[in-house]
Parts: structure tokens; sequence; C-alpha cells
């Protein structure tokens, strides 16, 4: 067996057809077929049998597909990783929750790029999507957020998936506001102070196995008015233009809340811990750039949660 006859049954399962699948990959009829009648005798199964609908996959021919599917992405991922090399192309990617720590590091970080071709994709979005970028649109790496108490559920649907994780940060949110919001200038905040304001809130919490709805109840305050936003430029936005909005984040760059009036308090009610966890395939290696990032996030992370 070789990763050329896998292809050709990837081929044919995918076409449904013999002859679709010699036409797509430009291989004579009468060789695919002798190639899987070959391999069908080689390995003591059947992969195919007829039906009104073409060439339909057996029990044991749909397990050989799935796991020959995977191995022919690890090729193409290991092809691909060479080929960048030789044409001296740097890559980076990463998915993270909308955080200005993480978004501050990544602004130190491009800063540190070279004259070489380069290739970068940084992408803010829920813990969902960063995974599915790892697993379905080819990210290397990805930052995902969660309350300490859902660890379980976050660390067994990594495991399940076969990611690797570290911790990044551990902390608590903080409220962050206009400096000249009536919060700014409180003492101390408490949960009733924030009734009277609109709070700011991402719209995408996500936990494995529970349902958003339970989630958001668990996760937001009881506001009575709310602005849901899907990205971090809107909610700086709103508030440096609103002081009557308000917003629960990880701690913010000193840096950004002066150029963007603000001020954060923390509210001493709020026991809630978060944790940022830093995620990747168990058989990834670490590219320099990759290196370079963290380092860059962790100087950042020292810097604004202490």
């Amino acid at each position: 067996m070789n990763i050329l006859h896998m292809k050709y049954v990837v081929g044919i399962a995918e076409n449904g057809s013999i002859s679709k699948a010699a036409e797509e990959m430009h291989v004579a009829q009468p060789n695919l077929s002798r190639v899987v009648k070959e391999m069908e005798a080689d390995l003591g199964i059947r992969f195919f049998r007829r039906s009104s609908r073409g060439m339909m996959l057996t029990p044991e021919g749909e397990l050989f597909v799935n796991r020959a599917r995977k191995i022919l992405e690890q090729v193409d991922e290991i092809e691909n990783l060479y080929k960048e090399k030789k044409a001296g192309k740097q890559r980076f990617s990463i998915s993270a929750p909308r955080a200005s720590y993480i978004s501050d590091a990544f602004a130190s970080f491009s800063r540190t790029l070279g004259p070489e071709e380069a290739e970068i994709f940084y992408h803010e979005t829920n813990a969902l999507q960063a995974v599915k970028n790892i697993l379905e649109v080819g990210y290397n790496l990805g930052i995902i957020r969660y309350a300490a108490g859902y660890d379980r559920h976050f660390r067994q649907m990594l495991e399940d998936k076969g990611l690797k994780w570290e911790m990044v940060a551990e902390f608590r949110y903080v409220l962050v506001m206009h400096e000249n919001s009536e919060l700014a200038g409180m003492d101390s905040i408490r949960f009733t102070d924030l009734a009277r304001h609109i709070q700011i809130a991402h719209a995408d919490p996500y936990v494995p196995s529970l349902p958003l709805s339970t989630v958001r109840n668990e996760e937001l305050p009881q506001a009575p008015r709310r602005i849901f936003v899907f990205e971090r430029g809107s909610q700086l936005d709103l508030l440096s233009e609103n002081p009557e909005t308000f917003m629960w984040v990880s701690p913010l760059p000193e840096r950004l809340l002066k150029s963007m009036h603000l001020v954060q308090r923390k509210c001493g009610e709020n026991q809630r811990v978060y944790r940022d966890v830093l995620i990747y395939r168990r058989e990834y290696q670490m590219t320099e750039l990759d290196k370079r990032f963290i380092t860059e996030l962790t100087r950042s992370k020292r810097a604004c949660i202490r």
C-alpha cells in the first residue's frame, strides 16, 4: 500500500464512481479498478459495494477512508511545511479572544518581522471557532478563554480533539468605562451600581456541552440594558464615546486606556476566575515566529495582569 493508492480509494469514495474518480485524477479506469482489487486482496476487506446510487462504502471501507483522509491531511501538512520553508515564506496563524493584552502582544510581534516573505493571520473569535480554525481551517495556534469552573469541559474537549494546551493567564475581569463615567468616581463598585448603566458584552460565549442561553446567563451579570458586539473595535468606540457604558474585560494595557480616555476598576463582588489557554495540535512543532509571538504575549500579560 502507498499514499497514491490511498488517494485513489478516497477519490472513488468522494465521487461515488470509479469512472468519475478516474477522470478527476487523470488515471485510466482499468488501472484504478486493478489498484482497488489488489488493496482489497492485501487487506482482506471490501471497500465498496455497488448500488443504484453508485459505489457505496462498506462499514470496513468507511473506516479505512476516514483513517486514510487523516493520513493524507498529515502528508499534505508536511509537504506544505517544507514547500514553504524551501520558498523562504514564513507563516503564522492564531485565533484569539477579543482581548487587548493579546492584540497588544500581536502588534509588538509584528514589529519583529524581517524583510522575508511572510503570511500572518490573526483572527479574533470565540473558543469554539478557535478550535475549528485549528482542526478544519489550518491555523497553527489558538487562545481560548473560559471561566475556571468550566475547566473540565474544555480539557475534555481538547483531549478528545487531539489538542495540547498551555496556561497563558488566569485573572478576574475588571470593569472598564469612560473616565467621565459615574462609575469611574466611585470608591468601590457593587453589582447593583451597574444597573443604571449600559453593559457592552460579546455575543458569542461558548462552553462545550452546555446550551448557549445557559452560558450567557452564567457569564453575564443581569443588566437591564445590553449591547452585544462581535468585534473589539466597536466595543472600544462605544466605551470611549458613551460615558453610560461599561464592560467586563481582562485587564487592559495602560497605553490603550490613556489613548481612549478610559479607566478600569475592580469590583469586589466579582470572584469569578477566567483562564486564557494556548492550544495547538499534539504533533505540532513551534516555529521561530510562534516562539517570538509567545515571548511578546508573556511580556504583555505580565504588564497587564498582576
